[in-house]
């Protein structure tokens, strides 16, 4: 028999205004929805390190180990909510109460009981539909931690607990999730029509899932429109490319090195959102204003630097605005002896997060700060000048990289990342053909990863390469657990949610992956032409195939010759009854590859269920594309 036991926790409680109103006017609707709006409340609640316990009707129960990750995962449910309910005609809108307590519960079989949760039972039912509640426990834990306003309600009587309890409504200042939160409730009210965010779509490593798949140029990135996406309820930041003030190009190496360096330390932290390197690097070379950069990568702070080196020293200058006000929150130029760069790219990541008041939990800053990785400058140098060819995405740059990530190996033996970074070049070579032996390519990169992650268990990107390795065996399970412990590792790792969104798609949960998708495309907005296609091809696996032709349209104007948008437009608009058009993106298809066939076709298709791949070749068929 389990044990029970207490302990302090945040407690969560949610449920939906007027649910018993929207079961009777369309129950099968109202089941629908309330399905996909709870999986994407789990998966803010797993990003912000809480757990749900139960889902009793339309109640959601949640527990957190603060009140500060509480509230602000409520706060980004509502934000998430009021974007989804505005997309939706006004019957289809649902819109929960939240309610927090921090207090004693009793733990066990799973479930937790007390006191603690009652209360942030009773603070839901105090709330607003759109709307959070939180208790005076909660408030005296947040009130200065997080930058939202409150409104006292008062102290409330609760059921069962002697003395009153104080009330606070969540609002916030304006920019703020919550604040648009409350303005979105106000529009709808209203029947105004809002989109809050525009730009969606997932982060690099759908190159690992679907460049297994087809050819393409393996980088091409997405020029920025003029968008302006909502600002995350956590402190939000973008590392523009450090400028290379060496007056050498060959150089260059180093300053996107320590760019990529600090993104990757600032990715790893949950109470921050980073934006992609992807995405951050499409500004590299070019003028520009951080206000700009804020309203097209939807963050409110932005880091700028540069990177000049001499002989045996090296100096860094960077500096953090806040992109709202213009006003520059932290700068520091650092000018040291090179074999000091390890500590100088640790100290800009520590100053930014005492900048953006974010406090680190031991296990954190060990994490962050205490990595197994190299002191070898050399080795260091060297990995950077691989990553640099890697990037490029050609055959004889692979081979290049290969090259001298082998040579930083040898150099360091305990060099972590640059073992799973050496199982990249063999996983492309197996990939796009580049090497004798597909299957030795791929026997070479899962070697690698593996011991990576001997060397180094939380190493995001050796279980990420894994992921890509078991899904192309098709071994689901493996795939998908390695991809959830890689995203878990890094919660702004646009890379892993890409993963998980085609891995979760492959086996037929195509709803789920276009929640993964998203999150991975609010990560990097300007990804490259193949993160649109898991989203395209989840929006058409569920019949929504007016916005998978929305997101092939954006796939084109990256590569106009992207025979996989082609194809599923061809299959979309035969699915609307758009023979014309149907017609038309056919022979696109053709054009591009004059010897396309179906039959070929259906023998690469990386879907588990006969039932998807019998869909899509069924609309390809039905547009006029050949058989065999």
């Amino acid at each position: 028999m389990e044990m029970y036991r207490r302990k302090l926790s945040a407690v969560l409680s949610a449920d939906v205004e007027g649910y018993s109103r929207l079961i009777q006017e369309d129950e099968e609707l109202t089941i629908r929805t309330l399905t996909t709006y709870r999986e994407a409340i789990r998966l803010l609640v797993q990003q912000y390190r809480g757990r749900i316990v139960d889902t009793p009707g339309d109640n959601i129960l949640a527990e957190f180990i603060s009140a500060v990750e509480a509230v602000n995962c409520a706060a980004e449910i509502q934000r998430e909510i009021a974007e989804r309910n505005a997309k939706l005609p006004e019957r289809c809108r649902m819109n929960f109460r939240i309610g927090i307590n921090l207090g004693d519960i009793v733990e066990g079989d799973g479930k937790i009981y007390g006191d603690g949760v009652n209360i942030a039972a009773r603070m839901e039912s105090i709330a607003e539909g759109g709307g959070i509640c939180i208790s005076g426990s909660v408030y005296d834990a947040v009130e200065n931690k997080i930058g939202l306003a409150y409104e006292y309600l008062g102290e409330k009587e609760v059921k069962n607990i002697l003395k009153p309890v104080r009330a606070y409504r969540v609002l916030s200042f304006p920019g703020a999730a919550a604040h648009r939160v409350i303005r979105a409730k106000r529009l709808m009210g209203k029947k105004w029509l809002m989109v809050m965010l525009i730009a969606l779509c997932v982060g690099a490593a759908a190159i690992v899932i679907w460049s297994v798949y087809f050819h393409h140029p393996p980088f091409l990135t997405e020029t920025p429109e003029e968008t302006s996406m909502a600002l995350p309820v956590k402190p939000s930041i973008a590392v523009l490319p450090f400028e290379n003030m060496s007056g050498d190009t060959n150089q260059e190496y180093l300053s996107d090195g320590i760019t990529e360096s600090v993104i990757t330390t600032l990715s790893k932290i949950p109470d921050l959102f980073v934006i992609a390197r992807n995405s951050s690097f499409i500004y590299k070379g070019k003028p520009v204003k951080v206000q700009k950069v804020s309203e097209e990568l939807g963050v409110r702070y932005v880091l700028e630097g540069s990177v000049q080196k001499t002989s045996d020293r090296i100096r860094i200058t960077v500096q953090l605005i806040d992109a709202q006000t213009g006003s520059h929150v932290w700068a520091e130029r650092y000018d040291r002896k090179m074999k000091d760069i390890f500590s100088i790219q640790d100290e800009i990541t520590i100053e930014i997060t005492r900048a953006l008041r974010i406090e680190l939990l031991e296990g954190e800053q060990a994490r962050l700060w205490g990595a197994k990785e190299t002191k070898n400058l050399k080795a260091y140098e060297i990995a950077l000048q691989a990553r640099a060819f890697s990037n490029r995405g050609t055959k004889q740059d692979n081979a290049r990289a290969r090259q001298l990530y082998e040579e930083a190996i040898a150099l360091d033996s305990e060099f972590v990342s640059a073992y799973s970074a050496l199982g990249w070049t063999h996983f492309w070579d197996a990939r796009f053909g580049w090497s004798d032996s597909k299957q030795d390519s791929l026997n070479c990169a899962f070697d690698l990863a593996q011991e990576a992650i001997q060397h180094d268990e939380e190493l995001e990107d050796g279980h990420l390469l894994l992921a890509a390795i078991y899904l192309l065996r098709q071994e689901w399970e493996q795939a998908l657990s390695e991809a959830q412990r890689a995203s878990a590792l890094n919660p702004n790792g646009a890379d892993a949610y890409s993963v998980l969104a085609g891995i979760v798609s492959c086996v037929g949960r195509w709803e789920e992956g276009i929640l993964y998708v998203e999150k991975a495309i609010r990560l990097n907005p300007f990804p490259p032409v193949h993160y649109f296609h898991w989203l395209g091809r989840a929006y058409f696996m569920t019949g929504q195939y007016e916005k998978s032709i929305s997101v092939w349209h954006r796939a084109l104007r990256v590569n106009p010759d992207y025979l996989p948008a082609h194809s599923f437009l061809a299959a979309c608009y035969i699915s609307l009854g758009r023979e014309k058009e149907a017609a038309s993106a056919a022979a696109e298809v053709m054009r591009i590859d004059p010897e396309f066939r179906v039959e070929s076709y259906a023998e690469i298709l990386p879907y588990k269920n006969r039932v998807d791949r019998e869909r899509e070749l069924s609309a390809l068929r039905e547009a006029g594309l050949p058989q065999k």
